[in-house]
């Protein structure tokens, strides 16, 4: 389904936004029934996701938690399809009453990072770990289906709960992610209309976090090789030294950011990996450096591309040397689109009770459901995950990265709301329709 029809469906922005207002996002009775049915799987929950957490699996290798996801789906007597985008899993929950379909995302892969957070749940597998919180956002995703399963009877539509391998990125070599998920019709059979994800964030537990159009950047990566000439360390008149060409265009290249993009328009440049030389004494050959850019702006994302091989060209070439250069535009940017946002912003505000969402510039970050809402409107927030009688919290990829586990039952009912209130909109909108 393209993002036109999408919208049509979902997003017809002054009725849909005059029903949002003018009727409360679901009754009390099944706000009422919601909170009652998460207190009893939050135990649950928690036991998957500490379960998740002690038995990480690296992107397109998560057999054993698809297995896990899979039999909990099955339980609930769901539609249950697996092997999507190689490990990925989809359950269809189909309401009692006919309708359109929306659907909520939850990655969960891990990450190559040692885990060193003093928990008793901590990883078993060396060097891996769900230090991006995917645990979480599974935990949230399933417990969803629990909850909405026992109110089946009063769903007007479907609901497609998506479990979604490789969002750090697959091997090399492979393809996987929303990409290959998207690809495999995962969107498709019944078509989707809508979609929901979130993030956990390491700030005050149960804050919502959220920003209408572009949310989170585009995401690059480039790959430079500067080509030299050997020579004995002693005699560096022989040879063109890779390891000084490599230093000049590190800094070179910070240049575009700090003088070459707008301020006002973020963009980083980040070179994360550095590999040359063989021998204390001999001069470098070779130099290979890896890195990210993000941008917000699709313009910048053209412009940095551009300008970062000019830098490349004049730094080696004045020096005698040579380069080669890729850069590969890996995912765009997350965008809420911004009258579905107007829609849903009263559903989640109504789940959050006294706390309401806070509004945020958008980030620096990424995540590949951004591929989905380039299909259909999505909806995508953060979630705070920090303990509030903490001072701070380690960040997300460090390997002390530890959220407070509270935050599962308020990530479910949140996502309970948004569900419902997005079906039963697109309900009204189509009984009133002329």
């Amino acid at each position: 389904m393209g993002v036109n029809k999408s919208i049509k469906l979902f997003a017809s922005a002054s009725v849909l936004l005059f029903l949002a207002l003018s009727t409360a996002a679901i009754d009390r009775r099944t706000a009422a029934d919601i909170d009652r049915e998460i207190e009893k799987i939050k135990p649950a929950m928690i036991k998957i996701r500490r379960f998740m957490h002690m038995n990480p699996q690296l992107a397109n290798r998560e057999q054993d938690t698809v297995k896990l996801i899979s039999s909990k789906l099955a339980s609930l007597g769901m539609e249950v399809k697996n092997g999507i985008a190689r490990t990925g899993v989809v359950g269809i929950l189909r309401g009692s009453q006919q309708g359109a379909t929306v659907a909520v995302r939850a990655d969960i892969d891990a990450v190559m990072i040692q885990e060193l957070a003093d928990v008793p749940y901590k990883s078993l597998n060396p060097g891996i770990m769900h230090a991006c919180g995917h645990d979480i956002h599974t935990a949230v995703v399933l417990g969803t289906a629990f909850v909405l399963n026992t109110l089946k009877d009063r769903i007007k539509g479907n609901i497609k709960f998506i479990f979604q391998p490789a969002e750090e990125g697959p091997p090399a070599g492979e393809e996987g992610g929303a990409a290959l998920m998207i690809k495999e019709g995962v969107l498709e059979n019944p078509p989707v209309g809508a979609i929901f994800g979130f993030h956990v964030w390491p700030e005050n537990l149960g804050q919502a976090f959220i920003a209408p159009g572009t949310f989170l950047a585009n995401s690059d990566s480039f790959r430079i090789t500067i080509k030299g000439k050997s020579a004995h360390g002693a005699q560096p008149q022989e040879g063109v030294d890779a390891v000084v060409l490599a230093s000049q265009t590190v800094l070179a290249l910070q240049s575009i950011i700090s003088r070459s993009v707008d301020p006002t328009d973020p963009a980083l440049l980040t070179i994360g990996k550095i590999e040359g030389g063989t021998k204390s004494d001999i001069i470098a050959e070779r130099v290979h450096l890896e890195g990210i850019v993000r941008t917000l702006s699709d313009a910048n994302r053209k412009k940095v591309s551009r300008l970062m091989e000019s830098v490349i060209k004049d730094t080696v070439h004045s020096f005698g040397g040579d380069y080669s250069f890729t850069f590969e535009q890996n995912i765009p940017a997350v965008y809420n689109h911004p009258e579905f946002f107007e829609l849903m912003l009263p559903s989640l505000n109504e789940a959050l009770a006294d706390k309401k969402a806070s509004q945020i510039k958008p980030q620096l970050m990424a995540d590949d459901f951004a591929l989905y809402s380039q299909k259909i409107p999505g909806f995508y927030f953060f979630l705070g995950v920090k303990n509030p009688r903490l001072p701070s919290m380690a960040p997300l990829h460090s390997p002390y990265f530890n959220p407070d586990e509270r935050s599962i039952g308020i990530g479910i009912k949140i996502m309970c709301h948004l569900l419902l209130d997005a079906l039963d909109q697109q309900s009204r909108l189509e009984k009133n329709r002329p």
